[in-house]
């Protein structure tokens, strides 16, 4: 057993004891995360000249060894270490001899943990933001290219007005695109230091924590050392990002798993991105949407549980703190690989236009139009309204939609109306004539593409300044 710490001890720890306070098996993640802080902190150290530049020179070569060797295979991360500091301080010490243990000088356990954990964080949180720009781009792309694509738009799941692909699709693009933003804001709050807080009360050492700060790219250190052991907020900020990211998702395979049934028709997925059924031959099924939104309540619970964690604990550092890592390592992989496969999904689907366009043709999604065209003809709203429930109810009786009757059959209800009408319901006027701001027309979606260009070109350039 490999361990910090046992010198106040006189009995060893209970197998099972050890293998359940043991974090090795998760934590190993953090080995990158690890070295990076601890290569910074020896680094402190010699500055201000707790160490010598030939102790810190041995130690840093010594853990850069660690990380190259563990990389590439020669040195394996086994289950004897109690964690992965224990890892990387036993092996920098039988590789450098006495100096590897000068590595912990003005640092404990909890300090280290908080800044594995907020390095560990801050990585996933700069990969997450990749795959969402990743998605926005294929979903500017598709909002170019389907401008004129008329399908329904639905409230209560029942058809209401006629939109276009490019407007449905704008809807996501708002989505993520605040995703992509809140996750910006988790960044700001959490970019502190809380290396050099020590176990909970700083150290008599004279550290230059803003130093440590800054080779670690922090915007500085942490200004409360018991929070700073003891802060989890950044991570439930980030796991509540990670869920409300998970929830779009979700709500977007829902549409696409309706869209591609029998009954709607409007797309096709393809067929890298659909499985078959092991009885029935015919079947195609949207088995990434299912799964991405089937997997949203992991991240959710990932969330609950953090949260659950930390509400009773007192200050400081407590051993429960432990648990907010398996859950969130799982929370990160699970939204990161759906991001992934979605957006491969969603490149590949094949829209059905036609039957989108007839489908938004049926179901009187013009009724709407038909009423402000008798509002246009002087008659009140709320008297139009009522003409075109009646004229609605004999379309119904008849089996025609509004743009199918006569000119007769159309003044029987009101003689406001007149040839106009024709054009006045129809699908490309019904789309077009809405030129609000966030309206489907044509002129207005393109407004909203050149400020989506700017959103996109922003973050671009942002990444590229990292």
């Amino acid at each position: 057993m490999a361990q910090l710490w046992g010198g106040r001890f006189t009995k060893q720890t209970d197998d099972l004891v050890y293998q359940f306070n043991a974090s090795i098996s998760f934590d190993k993640r953090f080995l990158k995360q690890d070295i990076t802080g601890s290569i910074a902190h020896v680094t402190m150290l010699s500055d201000v000249g707790i160490i010598t530049e030939d102790e810190k020179n041995k130690i840093i070569d010594g853990l850069n060894g660690i990380l190259e060797d563990t990389l590439n295979g020669k040195l394996v991360i086994t289950e004897t270490y109690e964690d992965i500091h224990s890892f990387v301080e036993a092996n920098l010490i039988e590789r450098i001899g006495d100096v590897g243990k000068k590595l912990h000088t003005g640092r404990s356990r909890n300090d280290q943990v908080a800044l594995d954990m907020k390095l560990y964080v801050r990585d996933a949180l700069s990969e997450v933001q990749d795959r969402l720009k990743a998605l926005l781009h294929t979903l500017d792309d598709m909002m170019h290219d389907h401008l004129q694509t008329y399908m329904p738009g639905f409230t209560h799941l029942q058809k209401a007005q006629p939109i276009t692909l490019a407007h449905h699709l704008g809807a996501y693009f708002e989505m993520f695109k605040r995703d992509y933003t809140r996750l910006d804001d988790v960044y700001e709050r959490m970019n502190y230091c809380p290396l050099g807080a020590g176990a909970l009360a700083g150290t008599t050492y004279p550290l230059d924590r803003d130093e440590t700060a800054r080779l670690l790219d922090f915007y500085g250190p942490t200004l409360n050392s018991i929070d700073s052991v003891s802060d989890r907020d950044y991570l439930i900020e980030f796991l509540s990002a990670l869920s409300m990211i998970m929830m779009h998702l979700s709500r977007f395979c829902e549409e696409i798993i309706l869209w591609n049934s029998n009954e709607y028709a409007f797309i096709e997925i393809d067929d890298t991105y659909s499985t078959g059924s092991s009885i029935m031959p015919q079947k195609k099924n949207p088995d990434i949407a299912e799964l991405t939104r089937g997997k949203c309540g992991r991240v959710y619970a990932a969330l609950h549980a953090l949260l659950v964690t930390m509400k009773g604990l007192p200050l400081a550092y407590n051993k429960d703190m432990q648990e907010d890592k398996e859950l969130s390592f799982d929370a990160i992989d699970t939204v990161t690989d759906c991001l992934q496969l979605f957006n491969g999904m969603l490149k590949t689907i094949t829209f059905h236009k036609d039957v989108m366009a007839a489908s938004a043709m049926n179901g009187f999604t013009n009724a709407t139009d038909a009423a402000d065209y008798l509002v246009g003809r002087g008659i009140p709203f709320r008297d139009a309204h009522a003409l075109i429930g009646r004229l609605v109810l004999y379309c119904i009786e008849v089996h025609k939609n509004i743009e199918q009757l006569t000119l007769d059959e159309l003044q029987k209800i009101s003689p406001a109306f007149a040839d106009d009408i024709y054009e006045a319901v129809s699908l490309k006027t019904c789309v077009e004539k809405r030129l609000t701001v966030g309206a489907p027309g044509e002129e207005a979606m393109r407004e909203v593409l050149k400020i989506n260009k700017a959103f996109l070109d922003m973050i671009e350039e942002e990444k590229e300044d990292e």
